[in-house]
């Protein structure tokens, strides 16, 4: 059977009443019947193919169907309103495709027995409107991730109509999120006693939480993250929230405030309160909830130390975030891997534990993530991290560690991301390193590390995106090797005492030329790490910055504040993809090459403190995204070519160069002056201008023809 002949073939079958053809690999457009015979079709599936068209209208005459499913299609177009008024229609999904229409025009329809209504992920727009009470038999509304917008209507109509006490009765499934929908939350939400998920998140909701949310008895799933609520939550927003399992109220500004000895009704699983204010004290009803599995208490402005009890508070926890407090105390010493045998996730960043990190980290084998940067945590690395070896990230950054990096952390064979930056560690970079073959990021920055880079940097991570050494005592040559590292966007090797010519090799740096450039949203997509994120402290136009959502953005090289010497390397400006470089506070000599120009995502550039010479090249005009320029403290010479972006640049770019003149320094180029004598006798009007005008030509020419002979 053709593709475009199915409609056909089926119009002749009449008594057909199921037509189930999805995921068949169909495509193109849904053809039209000449007329439509489908007297007795019920349900019709073409859901998980490739139709690439408008929505089939044909299928308006059918009055007999009660199930369309087009899901997952590539349907354009509008929504015919006509669906609203087919009479026995009880289901309708058309999630996945990108349809177009006025939420409003298609709710005011009749929908007489819908019950099951799926129009997430496509492109409708306009409000709710208020008529959507009337659907009676509604079970299960889905219209998350679409362009609505407006505030949820503040009364919905229908309960005569539905003879019922309470608004859509039959309601057990609510889907908005992803929407731009404003305002305040209503309180027709607390009334719809069978609603069972209520997911709002992602949008732009504003004002607090009505208390009759707190009468959903039969509410299982709660989803309000990611808006801008606010208020106070009390004991009475959850008090018969006795089947409630998921809880998701982070990245709003709630504050909350209960008793020191309530007992919540519910059982929860998941539960993501991070940016809601629930300190000082640690939140002593935790101790009630012993099934949770996810655990998000991060920026809550907990200021107490971690009470003994928490660490046996449930031992199907996997998830445990509570950075960003205020939280005292040491970790334990006791094997917590005991009672918490299936953590994946533990992130204490942000906070003020003290002490040393216990032996007993190595019990927690199912660790993917360790995050326990910017505490005041002191001694050395304990040698039985290694035992994780399901360990994804190890961030242990900006802490007082003091030590050798174990040479048993080779063990770590998943290991994707490795901060061990803003530490006291000493010693050489131990060899077994070399067996992380998988790492994606490497930062030992800001610490006490010595000894020559080691040649197998280069080949031993071929994945490598960041490199971060800066700021240790590293000696010797830069590794020629270096240039194998195809995956690298970011190379900082400053504040050294590096020493030598810069590579040649460098441009071999594939991942820095624009036409190879690589994505490295890989880092946060693939990697299951749930929400640990990457950062990167980078010093760009005389300012330090930490990148984090924008990290992948960044492609730079520093080397400044070393020992480098010989010429500045011309195969760098090959780099298409650079946006900064800094190879400031050395030895280098020569000129900056005119290819230089050839940098066009070029947005900073520090040359200064070095020996470099010659004119500064014009073709730098031409550099369109530079944004910062220091070419101070050199040996440059000649006039400044202060045309194009090079006009944008200060005195402060260029001072500490006695040879260079013209704007914006305040020294006058030699022909500058003699040019301005020559205007001054022209415009004096004493004798004949036409008379002046060639003897001012003529001292022109001689003036400056010795410069271009």
């Amino acid at each position: 059977m053709g593709r475009s002949q199915w409609i056909e073939v089926l119009n002749k079958l009449p008594m057909l009443i199921e037509l189930h053809l999805d995921d068949c690999s169909l495509f193109g457009s849904i053809p039209s019947p000449s007329f439509v015979n489908f007297t007795s079709l019920s349900v019709i599936v073409i859901s998980s193919n490739e139709f690439n068209s408008t929505f089939p209208e044909w299928l308006l005459n059918v009055s007999s169907l009660v199930s369309i499913d087009m899901s997952l299609n590539i349907l354009h177009g509008r929504i015919p309103l006509g669906l609203g008024e087919l009479p026995n229609l009880q289901h309708l999904d058309l999630y996945g495709n990108y349809l177009e229409g006025s939420i409003s025009q298609l709710l005011r329809k009749s929908w007489k027995k819908i019950e099951f209504l799926n129009l997430c992920e496509n492109d409708l727009h306009g409000s709710i409107p208020s008529s959507i009470g009337n659907f009676c038999n509604l079970q299960y509304l889905d219209l998350n991730n679409n362009n609505l917008n407006g505030s949820l209507p503040k009364i919905i109509y229908g309960t005569e109509t539905c003879n019922s006490k309470s608004p859509l009765p039959n309601l057990r499934a609510l889907y908005l999120f992803g929407n731009q929908l404003m305002g305040k939350l209503s309180n027709w939400l607390g009334e719809l006693k069978n609603l069972e998920q209520l997911d709002l998140s992602h949008n732009q909701l504003q004002g607090s939480i009505p208390n009759l949310i707190g009468n959903l008895s039969n509410l299982h799933s709660l989803n309000l993250r990611n808006n801008q609520l606010s208020g106070t939550l009390t004991e009475q927003h959850f008090w018969k929230l006795s089947n409630l399992e998921y809880l998701y109220i982070d990245s709003n500004s709630f504050r909350l405030d209960v008793s020191s000895n309530w007992t919540p009704p519910f059982q929860l699983r998941y539960l993501f309160m991070g940016s809601c204010h629930i300190g000082p004290t640690f939140p002593a009803w935790l101790q009630s909830q012993k099934d949770l599995q996810y655990l998000d208490l991060s920026n809550a402005s907990i200021s107490s130390s971690i009470p003994n009890w928490f660490w046996n508070i449930s031992s199907n926890l996997e998830y445990l975030i509570l950075s960003h407090n205020q939280l005292q105390g040491k970790l334990p010493n006791s094997n917590i891997g005991e009672f918490l045998p299936n953590l994946y996730f533990l992130s204490f960043s942000g906070n003020g534990i003290t002490g040393t990190i216990p032996d007993s980290i190595g019990h927690l084998t199912s660790l993917g993530v360790i995050d326990f940067s910017s505490n005041t945590l002191t001694g050395s690395i304990p040698s039985t991290i290694n035992n994780c070896f399901s360990l994804n990230v190890l961030d242990l950054g900006n802490n007082n560690l003091s030590g050798m990096i174990p040479k048993s952390l080779d063990q770590l064979q998943q290991l994707k991301s490795l901060h061990l930056n803003h530490n006291k560690l000493s010693g050489e970079l131990p060899s077994s390193l070399r067996n992380l073959t998988g790492l994606d990021i490497l930062d030992l920055s800001y610490n006490n590390l010595s000894g020559q880079i080691p040649a197998w940097i280069g080949t031993a991570f071929p994945n490598l995106v960041i490199l971060n050494l800066r700021s240790n005592m590293f000696s010797g040559r830069l590794p020629s090797l270096l240039s194998n590292l195809s995956s690298l966007h970011v190379l900082d090797l400053a504040q050294n005492n590096l020493m030598g010519e810069i590579p040649v090799t460098l441009v071999e740096l594939k991942a820095m030329d624009q036409d190879h450039n690589m994505s490295i949203s890989s880092l946060y997509d693939n990697r299951s790490s749930y929400r640990y994120e990457e950062r990167l402290i980078v010093i760009t136009k005389g300012l330090t910055l930490e990148y984090t959502r924008t990290l992948s953005l960044v492609v730079s090289i520093d080397l400044s504040d070393n020992n480098l010497s010989g010429e500045f390397p011309e195969g760098i400006t090959k780099l298409f993809g650079l946006m900064l470089l800094n190879l400031s506070m050395n030895h280098i000599i020569g000129r900056i090459p005119e290819s230089i120009s050839k940098l066009r995502q070029l947005s900073s550039l520090d040359l200064s403190s070095n020996k470099l010479f010659g004119s500064i090249p014009s073709s730098m005009s031409l550099l369109s995204s530079l944004g910062y320029l220091n070419l101070s403290n050199n040996n440059f010479s000649d006039k400044i070519p202060f045309i194009g972006q090079m006009s944008t640049f200060t005195e402060s770019a260029f001072v500490g160069n006695p040879n260079l003149c013209g704007a914006p320094l305040v020294k006058k180029c030699q022909d500058e002056g003699k040019d301005k004598s020559v205007e001054d006798k022209i415009d004096s009007g004493f004798v004949d201008q036409w008379f002046y005008l060639s003897i001012g030509l003529g001292f022109a020419v001689g003036i400056l023809v010795p410069y271009f002979v």
